[in-house]
């Protein structure tokens, strides 16, 4: 049986891999029971991984230190990957905002943890341990252990261990948030499904979505004019899908002329429908795209990287197959077909013309389910790599002794924004199927709860059931809560914000991966997760800049 024992406590690849495994899949599956409606869902393994540590379950720590980060990285870069597309539009819309909020959070969180030093007389760096640990913002607990050591160092003075004070304070720091969620939804009586529907209208206002008219012409100041020059006055864009003149049905060009009493089948935002039909004639109601004839409609699929990240006008598709682009369809979003889109991987279009013209765009722009759920494992990797070198980068700031840097969470979702938005410039296609974004957004945050878990599980209960450390975790649990649950209702109750984006700048303001995937997971939408990339930048500057301020100030 020495090949069980091997098994259960050496500190082998085959008993590390036996431990992930058993953490991960306990807390998967725990963290599925309701409470009263309520479920931790995937933050469990965090809880898991403790408790194995506690029955002297444990690995290699450098082995546990690259899977946490390693994990981490896979998380925040798919984070990335997801709301790059969207995330520009979002933060110019709400960006000032949320990053507002976020920052009186990180304020708040400094003011609470100075009033708890000078009432209870508390080291400053097991209190700057505890708030590094409240707010689950592992470099910032790096950056002030630096500060301390070098204070260390300088002083000859030996200062109290900040590590177990993060130990403590990071369980109730990552529940917290997620508690605070849960009385939010509560206490507002918050419906998901009506929040969902709100946000969307929002972010992608009715009136901005494609919607098609039939038009009669009857206005003379329209006839003899092209197709062109009737489509220049609405800057917004409109296609002019279909025309019937003198009993044919066709598919115009730039220079078709409209004559009175043509038919024109118009595609345009809604907000602009009447408009038009009110300068044009009057509405038909003759449906032009049930007439019989060689005329179909087609939705095709851009999977082709020769034309990711092109524009629909330079490619010319129009003029050279007689054929019209419509709408595109895109993650989850339909709008009208302009000549200055850019195409990304995955767009679905939706065209008009003959079989054989369709047959000649499908060619081009590719139309083929197995290119587009091939994984893009180079530009990933490359992209994890451009990351990992950006959050390494020091910033040098005034005043601190120490560089503050993205580190590994940072540097990996800035790089995957924007390798997401732009990467066709560089013939970077990082595009990735829904579900192999969630499959590699759930791998990397179950290995880091895992063996964030597995490392204090043996340090924790010993800390805990002492009298310093219940005293500590009821310190963090007032970093925790005091700055969330106040500008949350704030938040929610002043300025209306939906509760989807409270959740999620919420998550980014404490730099808590756990907390957004629980976000996400009530969610069932990236509205989350764009609020958390939309603050967690700045944020992540200011924990570290916060931490190595108290601890040279206050040591």
């Amino acid at each position: 049986m020495n090949w069980l024992a091997d098994l259960l406590f050496s500190e082998s690849v085959a008993h590390t891999i036996f431990i992930y495994c058993i953490v991960i899949a306990a807390g998967v599956a725990l963290g599925k029971i309701r409470i009263r409606g309520v479920s931790l869902g995937i933050t469990f393994v965090l809880f898991a991984g403790i408790a194995l540590g506690h029955f002297g379950f444990s690995a290699s720590p450098e082995v546990v230190e690259f899977v946490k980060d390693f994990g981490l990285i896979l998380f925040v870069f798919s984070i990335g990957l997801q709301v790059g597309p969207g995330f520009f539009s979002s933060f110019r819309k709400g960006g000032l905002t949320l990053n507002v909020l976020a920052i009186l959070i990180v304020l708040l969180g400094g003011l609470i943890t100075l009033i708890i030093h000078y009432i209870t007389a508390t080291s400053m760096p097991v209190l700057v341990g505890i708030m590094s640990g409240a707010v689950t913002n592992t470099p910032g607990l790096g950056a002030a252990q630096q500060a301390l050591d070098q204070a260390s160092s300088a002083t000859g003075v030996t200062f109290p261990q900040i590590g177990l004070g993060y130990a403590v304070a990071y369980p109730f720091g990552v529940l917290g948030i997620i508690f605070t969620m849960v009385f939010l939804r509560k206490i507002f009586r918050i419906d998901i499904a009506g929040e969902l529907v709100e946000i969307n209208k929002d972010q992608h206002p009715e009136e901005e979505l494609p919607d098609k008219v039939s038009i009669l012409v009857t206005n003379s100041n329209i006839f003899g004019k092209n197709i062109r020059e009737f489509s220049e006055k609405y800057k917004s864009g409109i296609v002019i899908s279909r025309i019937l003149q003198n009993g044919d049905l066709f598919i115009p060009n730039s220079d078709t002329v409209i004559r009175e009493n043509d038919i024109i089948l118009v595609v345009a935002r809604k907000g602009i429908i009447e408009d038009i039909v009110r300068n044009t004639g009057i509405r038909s109601n003759m449906d032009l795209t049930s007439r019989e004839g060689k005329l179909i409609s087609r939705r095709i699929m851009v999977t082709n990287r020769e034309v990711f990240g092109k524009n629909l006008g330079s490619l010319r598709l129009r003029t050279r197959y007689n054929i019209n682009i419509t709408r595109v369809y895109r993650s989850g979003i339909e709008f009208v077909a302009t000549t200055n889109l850019r195409l990304q991987m995955g767009d679905r279009l939706t065209v008009v013309g003959d079989e054989e013209s369709l047959h000649e765009v499908v060619n081009e722009l590719g139309n083929s389910v197995k290119r587009l759920n091939e994984p893009n494992i180079i530009p990933i990797f490359i992209g994890i790599l451009l990351g990992v070198i950006l959050g390494s980068i020091p910033v040098h700031i005034p005043g601190v002794s120490n560089p503050v840097k993205l580190g590994l969470a940072g540097g990996p979702l800035i790089v995957a924004i924007m390798l997401s938005k732009y990467g066709y410039r560089f013939s970077l296609a990082a595009y990735t199927t829904a579900s192999a974004n969630l499959m590699l957004r759930e791998i990397g945050i179950v290995l880091f709860l895992a063996s964030v878990g597995i490392a204090s599980g043996g340090k924790f209960i010993p800390t805990l059931v002492s009298g310093d450390g219940i005293i500590w975790m009821g310190y963090g649990a007032l970093i925790t809560v005091i700055p969330i649950l106040l500008t949350s209702i704030f938040a929610r109750w002043k300025l209306k914000k939906n509760y989807l984006e409270i959740c999620g700048f919420l998550a980014g303001s404490m730099t808590d991966p756990p907390a957004l995937a629980y976000a996400g997971s009530i969610a069932q939408s990236e509205a989350p997760a764009v609020a958390y990339a939309t603050v967690y930048p700045l944020v992540m500057f200011l924990r570290i800049f916060i931490a190595q301020l108290l601890i040279l100030l206050f040591v």
